[in-house]
């Protein structure tokens, strides 16, 4: 009986694989120099195909079910091995178990920022991250290249290679697109798709075939997203110009409630000051590179009538006001640049508008 519990043992009767580890491809079924007989069982569980092999040469391949091993199911190895009709003596042959479910949410992501020219900003780093699936085929690539001596070929070896291709086609095509860094956001389902059709050559060269892409999210440096909200908060004001308006009737309002005289007065006229250069400001910065800026305009002067402040007036008007008796020299004036209210009189380029006095008569 040991003799014979020795021959038996020596021929295998069930092929198969558990799948009791996980992150396993392929698995390379383990004969141990035994031989495997003619009508052994074929176990394939579902999610496994099975591939014979004969000297690195695949030959036949079963989807998922139970099989009873004759040369009439393994014609290819039958041709292989030259075996005739009604062969059924033990043979050698490698036989591989590969798992063809979908592998799914692998992740990847950018380990170090990938430059990208911007119009709006510069030079921006960005990170990205995102995930894919994929499932593995039944090629002589795969094999030869991956699996080879190995009895287990495990998911982690092949995806590190996976993310590097990846993050290389990533960085193509955000280079070869040039999308602005405020419209990436906006281009996620184009990126992803653009990818996808990048990638699928890389993967079927590897024997695998690249179901789905995502790209999950893309993170700007912090200063830039700094500016970035500043725009956004910019572009809620709606026109700065009304917005610059607003700011300084309220400043007016606030200087006329006050009590004083014509040191409240100054405070008013320097507060309208500064909300035209404001204005003008934010003029500037709407108006296009290409507009030139508008033509300096001539010195205004304020004017002080019985405590309240009028103007500003041009020069032109100011010597109209000076003929009707108006505007004397003794009459407060100011305009911008000047520390205080001061006499018509004392301002060089207004002597001229009242005229000359003619000097006092001898003898009177």
């Amino acid at each position: 009986m040991g003799l014979l519990n020795m021959l038996k043992s020596e021929f295998i009767d069930i092929i198969e694989w558990p799948e009791n580890e996980p992150g396993v491809l392929v698995h390379r079924f383990q004969r141990h120099d035994n031989e495997i007989k003619m009508n052994a069982k074929l176990i394939v569980r579902p999610g496994q195909r099975a591939v014979f092999v004969n000297e690195g040469q695949i030959a036949d391949a079963f989807e998922p079910g139970t099989y009873t091993l004759t040369t009439k199911n393994v014609p290819i190895l039958a041709t292989l091995k030259g075996w005739k009709y009604g062969f059924d003596s033990p043979f050698k042959a490698e036989v591989y178990f590969i798992k063809v479910t979908e592998q799914l949410d692998r992740k990847w992501g950018t380990p170090n920022p990938v430059m990208l020219r911007d119009a709006d900003f510069g030079i921006v780093r960005l990170r990205a991250r995102g995930n894919y699936s994929y499932k593995i085929g039944i090629t002589e690539e795969m094999i030869s290249r991956f699996v080879g001596a190995q009895s287990d070929f495990y998911n982690d070896t092949i995806e590190d290679q996976l993310r590097v291709k990846i993050i290389s086609s990533f960085s193509d095509c955000i280079g070869e697109h040039k999308i602005p860094a405020l419209d990436l956001a906006a281009k996620y389902d184009e990126i992803s798709s653009f990818m996808t059709a990048k990638l699928q050559d890389d993967f079927r060269k590897l024997g695998l075939e690249l179901l789905s892409f995502a790209l999950e999210n893309i993170s700007l440096p912090d200063e830039v997203q700094k500016a970035m909200d500043q725009r956004s908060s910019m572009g809620a004001l709606g026109s700065l110009n009304n917005f610059s308006q607003y700011q300084a009737a309220n400043a007016l309002r606030d200087a006329a409630q006050n009590e004083g005289g014509s040191g409240n007065m100054m405070g008013m006229m320097m507060g309208a000051q500064m909300a035209g250069g404001v204005s003008n400001a934010l003029h500037q910065q709407e108006r296009p590179a290409s507009q030139p800026p508008p033509i300096p305009g001539q010195t205004k002067y304020f004017v002080a009538v019985d405590g309240m402040q009028t103007g500003p007036f041009t020069m032109n008007e100011l010597k109209e006001k000076a003929s009707s008796q108006q505007l004397s020299p003794d009459s407060l004036v100011w305009t911008e640049g000047m520390a205080s209210w001061e006499k018509a009189s004392s301002r060089d380029d207004l002597k001229d508008i009242f005229g000359a006095t003619p000097p006092p008569i001898p003898g009177a």
